[in-house]
C-alpha cells in the first residue's frame, strides 16, 4: 500500500469524523443534552452522542481497507461486533439500558471476537508460550469486557478518552513499524484509522468541549483496542503486555478506583466522581491540564516502556510492573476511589 493512499484514507477518516461530529452537535442540542449533576465533571449543559461520528468514520475505513485487500476477513468480522455495541450505547445515551442487558451484549461480543480470532488457547508472556486451554477464553473474554467498560468509565472530562485513544493508536502503529516487512500490517492500519477517526472528533471535544462522546463511542473505543491487542498478540506482532503498558493510565485509574470502591462497600456500577483524573481536574481546576498530562505520560513514559517490553520480551512482565507502579502510586495519592 502506497504512503499516499494511507494518508488519503486517514485524512478522509478524520475529515468525515469532523464533519459528522458537527452534524451530531446540532442533533445533540435538540435531543441529547447532558445536564450537569453532582456526579459529573462539567458545569455547562453539553450535547452528547458525538461518538457516533467516530463509529461511522471508522467503520467506513474498515470497509475501505478490506476492499483494498489490506484487512483480513477474520479481523473485519471480529471488529464488526462494534456495530451492536454502538447501537446499544446510542440507545443508552437517549434513555437507559439496564446493566444486565449491556453486560449480556458485551459478553456476546467478546465471544464473537474470540471465535473469529481462532486459536487462542496459548499466550506469549515473557517470551514463553503459556498453554491456558479453555481458561484462555474466559480470561481474554473478561479482558475485552473490561477494556470496553473502563473506557466508558474513564470518559469523564473533556478530551481524555479521545486523546487516550488517539495516542494509543498512533503509538501502537509506531511500535509496529519496525516489524513491518514492506507494507504496514493490518493491525497498524486499523490502529491508524481509529486514531484518525477519533482525532476528527477530538477537534470538537478538546477542552472546553463543545460535544461529548457518549456511550455510543466510549465503549467502542475500548472494544476496538482490545480486539487489536488480541489480534496482534495472536499474529506475534505485539504482545498483550505491550498493549497493557500503552493503556496504562486508563488501566490503572479505572481498576484501582473500582477495587477501592468495592473495598469501601460502594455500588461499583453507579456513576461517581472518584477516579484519579477527576480528582486531578478538580484540584487543578482544568480539564485541559489533566488531558495534556495523560498524553505526556503516554509519550514520555509509557511509549519507552512499551518499546522496552517489545524489544526485550523475556523481561516484559518486569517492564509492565515498572511502567504501572508510579501510575498506581500517583492515582492512589490523587484519591482514586475515595470521595
Amino acid at each position: 500500500m502506497t504512503s499516499g493512499l494511507v494518508v488519503m484514507l486517514l485524512g478522509s477518516a478524520a475529515g468525515l469524523s469532523w464533519l459528522l461530529t458537527g452534524r451530531m452537535l446540532d442533533y445533540g442540542r435538540q435531543r441529547l443534552m447532558d445536564l450537569p449533576n453532582d456526579r459529573s465533571s462539567h458545569e455547562q449543559p453539553t450535547p452528547r452522542g458525538g461518538g457516533l461520528a467516530i463509529v461511522i468514520a471508522f467503520s467506513l475505513s474498515l470497509i475501505a481497507l478490506f476492499a483494498a485487500g489490506l484487512l483480513p476477513w477474520p479481523l473485519l468480522m471480529a471488529l464488526s461486533a462494534l456495530v451492536p455495541l454502538a447501537a446499544i450505547g446510542f440507545i443508552d445515551d437517549h434513555g437507559h439500558v439496564s446493566a444486565r442487558w449491556r453486560f449480556l451484549l458485551q459478553a456476546l461480543a467478546a465471544g464473537w471476537v474470540l471465535y473469529w480470532l481462532g486459536s487462542i488457547e496459548s499466550l506469549q508472556v515473557n517470551g514463553v508460550t503459556l498453554s491456558l486451554g479453555p481458561l484462555a477464553w474466559l480470561l481474554l473474554g473478561l479482558f475485552i469486557v473490561w477494556m470496553l467498560n473502563l473506557f466508558n468509565f474513564m470518559d469523564g472530562i473533556d478530551g481524555i478518552a479521545a486523546g487516550e485513544t488517539l495516542s494509543i493508536g498512533l503509538l501502537a502503529a509506531l511500535l509496529l513499524v519496525p516489524g513491518a516487512d514492506g507494507d504496514l500490517p493490518a493491525t497498524a492500519l486499523v490502529a491508524l484509522a481509529l486514531a484518525a477517526a477519533t482525532g476528527g472528533f477530538l477537534l470538537w471535544n478538546w477542552p472546553p468541549a463543545r460535544i461529548f462522546m457518549g456511550d455510543v463511542g466510549s465503549g467502542v473505543l475500548g472494544f476496538v483496542l482490545a480486539v487489536l491487542a488480541l489480534w496482534s498478540a495472536n499474529q506475534q506482532e505485539l504482545s498483550l503486555v505491550v498493549w497493557l503498558i500503552l493503556a496504562g493510565v486508563f488501566l490503572v485509574d479505572a481498576t484501582l478506583t473500582l477495587l477501592i470502591r468495592l473495598f469501601r462497600g460502594e455500588r461499583w456500577y453507579e456513576a461517581h466522581r472518584t477516579h484519579a483524573f477527576q480528582h486531578a481536574s478538580r484540584r487543578w481546576g482544568s480539564h485541559r491540564a489533566v488531558t495534556l498530562s495523560v498524553l505526556a505520560i503516554n509519550v514520555g513514559w509509557l511509549l519507552p516502556m512499551a518499546w522496552l517490553a517489545a524489544t526485550h520480551p523475556r523481561w516484559e512482565l518486569a517492564v509492565l510492573a515498572l511502567a504501572l507502579l508510579p501510575l498506581t502510586l500517583l492515582a492512589f495519592r490523587l484519591g482514586a476511589g475515595r470521595p
